[in-house]
């Protein structure tokens, strides 16, 4: 991601390297905790943290901050790597985790006790909530803040060598329980917790806070710029504090907007409710605001990316609309994707006066406006489909451009066909099929003389020479712009109840039986398409990533 101009962060970058700060040096990182996917709101993060150092030929370090054992596994480390990568940012050798750091923040700990600056607590979880205060009330100093340093040494010492139960005491800064900022009050630095760790296993049964981890992990690694979202300025205080007592390399942190968007919700604890609930159907799924969703939606990372730049870079809290990123995705499509033609609900036209087996390949464009996608062909055969919504028995004017009985209408890249018969079913009364004769001289928009010219033009594949596949059509997954904003209502209760319609029997051209996974095309008038991870040998399976213009814009 290429900053946007004259962001306050590249400012404060560009003077830092002006007085050869940090030896003119510029490393930033990414710190996932790895306890759920990523979304699209780490994507800005990430590539603003990439960006800055690439642009100024420093480097990007990848780092899991991995404190928090119940809640993390392997998995996320592998999906949020994955998404790091597919997104467009590159940590090269530089991939860490704050648990390769463990032994270092233990001491570090003990360095704090003796400086006097750390005490163990026996207070409860429940008891520290009660003398923490609250925004209008200081809080009560511990009954144990006074202990001396070699009674806090050696009961730090028996916290790590598993002499007490979980949650028995604790390990905290001792700061200020008076301070006006919560963070500052005597916060905790270490808890007992026998939990299994992913990659440390059962080696320890204390664990560092992120706060106390965060900050000493950036020293650790040489970070000079360390690029948090606003959520982290009250923080910053107690990032400083920990720098400053130990005396070692000080990052400079600087907080921006996160983003937002609306008709979405972005909390990892909400999306793994959502995953857990299956009201949506994993992380991945196309609905979900992940990165992995987007992904198998259809979004490119060069969409993601273009959004990310028009949003910008500021401290000011906002909501960002999908009709932006939809409209940044569909910019990047338009340009890459391939043209198909396709029908998603099939309706039979026989051409009454084709001939019986004769079949016309008609060569048509890949991408209408980039010669260098090339051309494929066509077969225009003696029963074709087209869209049911294509035709209508009763159009309500005059206006009406599409099939009607008795109407003409052109084939796309073909031939003008004129409605003469509906077929219907003898059960339903239903529309079974149209009976269509072929206008002769219309082929590829030529109008014979004296014919008026025909202004509409449908879609079409042929019947016997087109591939049957699934299509999964996707659209907002809640219908409010906010759904949690009415604290009183669940937010599960705004699930659009039309975010997935699964059509099967579409259509569509016979080529696209050797399309891959991840291969997108626009099927030309409906939308863009993906191919799916769902598809077999048998069965194609296409996602709608988008639509060609946005449907929501008078809801």
């Amino acid at each position: 991601m290429e900053s946007q101009a004259n962001n306050f962060i590249e400012e404060i970058i560009n003077k830092d390297i002006e007085n050869y700060k940090n030896n003119k040096e510029v490393i930033t990182r990414f710190p996932p905790e790895p306890n759920g996917f990523l979304h699209i709101g780490h994507a800005k993060a990430i590539l603003l943290s990439y960006g800055m150092a690439s642009e100024n030929h420093g480097a990007f370090h990848l780092r899991f901050d991995d404190t928090n054992p119940e809640k993390e596994s392997d998995e996320y480390v592998h999906a949020i790597k994955k998404d790091i990568s597919w997104i467009g940012a590159d940590w090269g050798a530089n991939l860490f985790f704050a648990s390769d750091y463990f032994e270092k923040l233990y001491q570090f700990a003990v360095e704090l006790i003796k400086k006097g600056s750390a005490y163990v607590c026996d207070l409860s979880a429940e008891d520290l909530r009660r003398y923490r205060g609250n925004l209008t009330e200081p809080g009560r100093n511990s009954p144990n803040r006074d202990r001396s340093v070699e009674e806090n040494l050696a009961l730090f010492s028996g916290m790590r060598a598993g002499e007490f139960e979980d949650g028995s005491k604790s390990l905290r800064a001792k700061i200020d329980m008076a301070s006006p900022n919560m963070n500052l009050r005597d916060p905790a630095l270490y808890r007992i917790r026998r939990v299994h760790h992913h990659r440390t296993g059962d080696k320890w049964c204390i664990y560092p806070i992120y706060d106390f981890t965060h900050g000493l992990s950036d020293s650790i690694e040489g970070i000079t710029h360390s690029l948090c979202s606003l959520e982290f300025a009250d923080h910053r205080p107690l990032y400083d504090w920990f720098l400053d007592q130990l005396a070692v390399h000080h990052p400079l942190q600087m907080e921006f907007s996160k983003l937002r968007l609306e008709n979405t919700v972005m909390g990892k604890r909400h999306m793994l409710r959502m995953v857990n609930d299956k009201i949506v159907n994993g992380w991945d799924d196309p609905r979900m605001p992940t990165i992995s969703g987007m992904r198998r939606r259809g979004f490119t990372p060069e969409g993601i990316a273009n959004f990310c730049e028009q949003v910008g870079v500021t401290k000011k809290e906002s909501v960002i609309t999908l009709v932006t990123l939809e409209s940044c995705i569909r910019d990047d499509l338009n340009k890459v994707a391939p043209r198909r033609l396709g029908v998603l609900n099939p309706l039979k036209v026989v051409i009454s006066n084709w001939e019986e087996g004769k079949v016309q390949e008609i060569e048509v464009p890949n991408h209408p406006g980039d010669e260098s996608f090339g051309s494929r062909k066509m077969a225009l055969t003696k029963e074709i489909y087209i869209e049911q919504e294509d035709f209508m028995e009763n159009p309500p004017n005059n206006k009406y451009r599409r099939l009607k009985p008795d109407g003409m209408v052109r084939l796309r890249y073909g031939h003008v066909i004129q409605c003469d018969e509906i077929i219907r079913d003898e059960k339903t009364s239903g529309i079974k099929e149209l009976h269509c004769s072929l206008i002769e001289g219309t082929f590829a928009g030529e109008t014979p003389e004296g014919m008026k010219k025909v202004k509409g033009i449908i879609g079409w594949v042929s019947a016997d020479k087109s591939l049957e596949v699934e299509v999964r059509l996707y659209d907002r997954l809640f219908t409010k712009a906010n759904p949690m904003a009415d604290k009183e209502i669940d937010y599960i209760e705004y699930l659009n109840p039309d975010s997935l319609e699964i059509i099967q029997g579409a259509r569509v051209e016979a080529s696209l039986a050797d399309s891959v996974v991840d291969q997108k095309f626009q099927f030309e008038r409906l939308g863009y398409f993906r191919v799916d991870e769902d598809s077999t040998k048998d069965k194609k399976v296409f996602n709608r990533a988008m639509t060609l213009r946005d449907n929501w814009a008078n809801k």
